[in-house]
């Protein structure tokens, strides 16, 4: 598994739903709403989604997806 940068894990805690399938499809929507003017979090998007797909079920359980509000 490729480690996922701090921009990526907010952006996943987000989106997550419990599932690694279901934050991959939650990911893939949200791409669908996003402006042309809006580059930087599409390629942020890719880069998770490039990495949620090399990722196995197991590795994705023991990752800690809880936004960080404070930071």
């Amino acid at each position: 598994m490729k480690g996922f940068t701090y921009e990526e894990q907010e952006l996943m805690s987000i989106y997550d739903p419990g599932t690694r399938e279901g934050l991959i499809a939650n990911l893939e929507e949200m791409q669908g709403y996003l402006e042309p003017d809006e580059g930087e979090l599409r390629e942020l998007t890719d880069s998770a989604l490039e990495k949620l797909r090399d990722t196995s079920d197991a590795e994705y359980e023991r990752l800690a997806l809880f936004p960080d509000f404070e930071g």
